[in-house]
């Protein structure tokens, strides 16, 4: 169960002395503190986060120079079983009901179903999944999906290796090196043309094509352009230094192209310390550079190929 895309909502308010500090699981009419995460302000400039796992707590430090007069973010949930539960506990003490503290289990519990929530479909899942990039939700569905093909896999790393194999076999994909299916981690491999092999074969207005969130294009000065005669249904991805775009362009003519762009500046990206990994300095001006090019290269190929 994964709630709140598996983020716990962190908020500070400067105080007479130091920061108070709130970690919920907040929604719209509610907001429930939760002791499974838990955040110290320390007096240091960088790093401005480090995270430890002890026992099943999260234990979040911020550094108190990045915090201001106040504000709010949503930080990761390494243990959603128990951000849910707690989570659970709390809204139903408000509805009068009294339920001890939760616990993971490894098998599945007894007893009679008293109500029966059904979830979105996964049509819907993946749609929101690609228009957000929830990293949590395409884990769970790559994991999912090994699974639902007869694969035995007991860890994301096995079904990552089900996904290269898959991937080689059904695609001629043979580049594909997965470690993960969000692709967070950088020993992750997949040459471009491989990328646009899967696309060219899954085809124009295949399920694929129409779950891609559409982007808006942008012109010759980086502005985007809503009235472009073409229209790009794609997917993002972003690292530190590292920025990446695959999917369709329906170009003008009708025809549609599949394409993807990998860029990156591999020697910067390894140069950072783990202090930096959070705001680099430069970060999101060559974030913005990259998605200049790959939007001019992509205008290039539609007035060759689809005018």
């Amino acid at each position: 169960m994964n709630l709140n895309y598996n983020r716990v909502h962190f908020q500070w308010t400067r105080a007479e002395s130091g920061y108070q500090v709130e970690m919920d699981g907040r929604s719209e009419r509610y907001r429930p503190a939760v002791n499974m995460a838990t955040m110290k302000v320390v007096n240091r400039q960088l790093p401005v986060y480090t995270y430890k796992a002890r026992g099943m707590v999260d234990e979040w430090t911020v550094a108190q120079d990045a915090l201001g007069n106040g504000g709010s973010r949503w930080l990761p949930v390494r243990r959603p079983d128990l951000y849910a539960g707690e989570v659970f506990q709390a809204v139903a003490r408000v509805s009068g009901v009294t339920l001890p503290a939760p616990k993971p289990l490894t098998g599945t519990p007894r007893g009679t179903p008293i109500v029966q929530h059904n979830s979105s479909s996964l049509s819907a899942i993946t749609r929101d999944m690609l228009k957000w990039s929830t990293n949590l939700t395409a884990e769970v569905v790559g994991l999912s999906a090994s699974r639902a093909r007869g694969q035995n896999v007991g860890s994301l790393s096995a079904s990552a290796q089900a996904m290269s194999a898959w991937m080689k076999a059904g695609f001629g994909a043979n580049s594909a090196a997965f470690k993960d299916h969000s692709g967070l981690s950088d020993r992750n491999q997949i040459a471009a043309q491989d990328m646009v092999k899967m696309l060219v074969k899954a085809g124009a207005g295949s399920p694929l094509h129409a779950h891609m969130k559409t982007i808006t294009p942008k012109d010759t000065e980086g502005a985007n352009n809503p009235n472009a005669a073409h229209k790009i249904n794609a997917k993002t991805g972003t690292l530190n230094f590292v920025s990446s775009l695959a999917g369709y362009v329906s170009a003008p003519d009708g025809n549609v192209l599949a394409f993807a762009i990998f860029t990156g500046d591999v020697a910067r990206r390894r140069a950072l310390s783990q202090g930096e990994m959070e705001r680099p300095r430069g970060g999101r001006a060559w974030t913005g550079r990259s998605r200049f090019l790959q939007h001019q290269l992509i205008n290039r190929w539609v007035s060759v190929y689809g005018a």
